[in-house]
């Protein structure tokens, strides 16, 4: 396992990061197919063995059982500095007109919360879920800033929004001395490859890390196309983000199949062997709810892609909808 370091920033993170919307309680939030903490434990402890050292969550995530199944399971398996824990704010976690967004209220409220379920003192990587269109991006920037200076955070990230948008974060936080956002959490798959067109570059120039989530088009890119799951069946995302445009995908996902079968691997370490050769791209997040998804996600590490083969898994593409954004 490689470390790499996000963006401009000194934090190393592994070349894979582990995502955890998939540990929680069922019957909490708005995914059927969470696992408990027990079905959870045997995840942490193979990312560990494995060398991954970055955890990705969210305050949202199974109504903030995630968190709190990832910080306990971290605490029994590993030294607190040995991982990078990363989570999310923006959700509505409480009742009340001030629970949700990114205003001085909700980051400083929230973070304190997720301290608390993830039984830490300190944040490794804060990171806006959304952008929030009713707060003014200032005074978001001044309270994750706060909340750097005052330890429980140390780096801040973002995620799901608009070039534009955050291309402007990043100049009022150089003009005001607030801290920058080092990464962005941004969807890339072979179904999904509209931040390549600006986001990437921008994020590039201006030493940005890229966290790559969905790697695997919440598993299109992994099975035949007429096959679904008990995820793709339920999850509340998947219809929203994907089905757009069937036709050209379902030609990706042939190819993807045409190269696995080549290669004699599963399909999935193709797409994720076709991530790494994006530059900019630090890590992707695996979203794994068996253990050989994980066991496959780091085989891709040493699945290598010819320039042709990228460029036939890449050929069939046409222009989607962007999708995830508010």
């Amino acid at each position: 396992m490689e470390y790499r370091q996000l963006g401009r920033s000194g934090l190393k993170i592994s070349q894979l990061v582990l995502g955890c919307m998939s540990f929680g309680v069922a019957d909490r939030g708005n995914h059927a197919w969470t696992l408990s903490e027990d079905d959870s434990r045997p995840f942490i402890k193979e990312a560990l063995e494995q060398g991954i050292n970055c955890f990705d969550t969210a305050n949202a995530y199974s109504d903030g059982t995630s968190e709190e199944i990832v910080g306990k399971l971290l605490r029994e398996m590993v030294q607190r500095d040995e991982v990078v824990i990363a989570t999310k704010v923006y959700g509505k976690m409480r009742n009340g007109a001030n629970a949700v967004g990114l205003s001085r209220k909700a980051i400083i409220a929230e973070a304190e919360a997720s301290l608390k379920r993830l039984a830490t003192d300190y944040i490794d990587l804060y990171q806006i879920h959304f952008w929030d269109n009713s707060t003014p991006i200032e005074e978001t920037l001044e309270a994750l800033t706060d909340l750097v200076r005052s330890g429980k955070v140390r780096y801040i990230g973002a995620s799901n929004c608009y070039a534009w948008q955050f291309a402007r974060a990043l100049y009022k936080s150089d003009a005001a001395g607030w801290s920058r956002f080092v990464s962005m959490q941004a969807q890339m798959n072979l179904l999904y490859r509209e931040e390549e067109r600006e986001m990437l570059p921008l994020c590039k120039a201006e030493g940005v890390g890229i966290i790559a989530f969905s790697p695997l088009a919440r598993g299109r890119l992994s099975r035949p196309w007429e096959e679904s799951s008990l995820r793709s069946e339920t999850d509340n995302v998947t219809a929203r983000f994907y089905g757009h445009a069937d036709e050209a995908d379902r030609r990706v996902v042939d190819v993807v199949a045409k190269i696995a079968d080549d290669k004699n691997v599963p399909r999935s370490l193709v797409a994720m062997a076709w991530l790494n050769t994006k530059a900019g791209v630090t890590a992707p997040i695996i979203g794994a709810t068996k253990l050989q998804h994980l066991k496959d996600a780091v085989a891709s590490l040493a699945v290598k892609l010819s320039d042709d083969e990228v460029r036939e898994l890449e050929e069939p593409y046409v222009p989607h909808s962007v999708v995830g954004l508010n």
